[in-house]
């Protein structure tokens, strides 16, 4: 579609959506802001869409070519804080997303994580970012070394994300994958990296069926067909890692604290969920994104 009828359609949904999450104000005090919350998240996912993806860019692309649609913007620090502010907010329009997609009570699920750096390694004894919340981490996937953070990633079988966390790049992703598990049950499909028997008992004590490929020196009694059809399944999940990096930059810090790396990255599913929802009220499937706006 159209740019000025994408960004048209999503702060209508936008705005209809936090008028039912948030029905009484977010502020007590003080005058309310100029632009309004819906503008200032609507700017933020229309603006991940068209490649913008630092706070400053968003708000001078807006600023130059949109202001006929935002006659309110303010200054690039009083929208930068009020975007940070409003991260609560664009997690729970993510989460109702999910459920008006019908993904929250989904029977299949895949995990996965991908690295965010935070500091070039060589420097990061002397960097003060994130210090004490960073660490060092190796990406299996990439073959990579890297000083950050860790994302985890869970998305249902249609390859739209339902649950997400944080944590230092050396915290083992079968613990980190605990944060994500009360709101699942069913088939869970991992990587190698999800292999130990103790995680997959708590997972079968909590309904849920962890199944991965195995390493070579484990036999494996499961029909061929079965393994094949779960790594076909599972390859899913990188997918939109794969999207959520190229098109959303997900990997790329931007930020030095965790309330603005919380924040940015709630606008960046926000915005991923978005477009699967788009895609889905136009009856396509939930993850193709590439004719999704016309001018992008």
């Amino acid at each position: 579609m159209p740019v000025e009828q994408f960004i048209t359609t999503v702060f209508c949904l936008i705005d209809d959506l936090i008028k039912e999450l948030v029905p009484l104000p977010l502020r007590s005090r003080g005058y309310p802001p100029k632009l309004s919350d819906s503008e200032v998240i609507t700017m933020e996912v229309t603006g991940e869409w068209l490649g913008h993806h630092a706070d400053k860019h968003i708000w001078k692309y807006f600023a130059q070519h949109w202001r006929h649609l935002f006659p309110d913007i303010p200054s690039r620090s009083t929208f930068v804080k009020q975007a940070a502010n409003l991260w609560a907010v664009k997690q729970k329009l993510q989460q109702r997303l999910v459920q008006l997609m019908h993904a929250d009570n989904a029977d299949i699920h895949l995990i996965d994580g991908f690295p965010i750096d935070v500091a070039v390694r060589t420097r990061a004894p002397r960097s003060k970012v994130f210090k004490g919340e960073a660490g060092y981490g190796y990406c299996a996937s990439k073959n990579k070394h890297f000083y950050g953070i860790q994302g985890h990633l869970l998305v249902e079988a249609r390859g739209i994300p339902v649950g997400f966390t944080l944590t230092a790049a050396n915290i083992d992703e079968r613990d980190a994958a605990y944060d994500m598990m009360d709101i699942i049950a069913g088939l869970l499909l991992g990587d190698k990296g999800y292999i130990r028997p103790e995680f997959k008992e708590d997972c079968r004590g909590l309904g849920i069926d962890l199944q991965t490929p195995l390493r070579k020196n484990m036999k494996d009694d499961r029909p061929k067909s079965f393994v094949k059809l779960i790594m076909r399944v599972r390859r899913r999940i990188e997918t939109v890692i794969g999207q959520l990096a190229e098109q959303f930059e997900i990997e790329r810090c931007r930020c030095r604290d965790r309330w603005h790396m919380t924040s940015r990255i709630a606008r960046k599913l926000l915005a991923h969920n978005m477009g699967s929802y788009l895609n889905i009220s136009a009856g396509k499937a939930p993850i193709q994104f590439e004719s999704l706006i016309a001018a992008a």
